[in-house]
């Protein structure tokens, strides 16, 4: 069993909903967030650990790791969940390079700063698993929020690249693309949108429990869609083969 887990983005949304579904497995849960309400909160909830965490500072990450080892003595999971949305377009009125850099900071560095905090020591306390949170805008588009999809694109590269390597020292590392999921990243008007357009909202507690089921599982670079009422379905990356001088 999954022993010691630390989830970013844990104040709400998914990453609350990753702490809670563990943390009734009996894990001991580290939660991580800039929310330190909500955080400690969730964390009390599951009788866990909160470190405030801001994922954009490397150091952050680094602490949050530490913190996770000296209190329980290991790392089995690791659930790089945190992320922002509304990048904004490349319009005359939306485009707004502060905002952009904000998502590509948060969603694509925070995670470069998670997994190189938490891979060597997960490799070196026996191995285990890492899952990253992208979405279906990273396996399709999102014409609404572009540099979002561009951020989630580029996690799922992340994942793919180093999964090969790090298989090799223990450590599996996979990625999720929830679909529409009911969390506090989207705003009211835009539920009510989703639904009246007749599309199903998944609740942060099934997307919880498909990733523990991704955690637990021996597959490695693969990215997951996740979309209410169905079990996880793995994207069909084409194979790329290296073109042989002698073929």
């Amino acid at each position: 069993m999954t022993r010691v887990v630390v989830v970013t983005g844990a104040a709400s949304g998914i990453g609350a909903a990753v702490a809670r579904h563990f943390g009734r497995l009996g894990a001991q849960v580290v939660v991580a967030d800039i929310d330190v309400a909500g955080g400690t909160a969730v964390a009390e909830e599951v009788g866990g650990l909160f470190v405030r965490t801001d994922t954009t500072r490397e150091e952050d990450n680094l602490a949050l790791v530490a913190a996770a080892v000296e209190a329980y003595g290991g790392l089995d999971f690791v659930h790089l969940n945190a992320g922002i949305g509304d990048g904004g377009g490349f319009g005359r009125d939306d485009y707004d390079a502060a905002r952009q850099h904000r998502v590509l900071t948060v969603n694509l560095h925070g995670v470069m700063f998670g997994l190189h905090a938490a891979l060597p020591v997960l490799a070196a306390h026996g191995g285990g698993s890492l899952v990253v949170t992208s979405s279906m805008a990273g396996v399709g588009m999102a014409p609404f929020d572009p540099v979002y999809a561009a951020t989630k694109y580029g996690v799922i590269g992340l994942v793919r690249s180093l999964a090969p390597p790090w298989q090799a020292q223990g450590v599996r590392i996979n990625a999720i693309c929830p679909g529409f999921v009911r969390t506090p990243i989207l705003p009211p008007e835009a539920i009510d949108h989703i639904v009246g357009e007749g599309f199903a909202l998944a609740d942060p507690a099934e997307i919880a429990a498909s990733v523990a089921e991704i955690a637990a599982g021996e597959e490695v670079g693969q990215a997951y869609v996740l979309q209410a009422g169905r079990a996880p379905e793995p994207v069909a990356f084409p194979r790329l083969d290296l073109a042989r001088a002698d073929a």
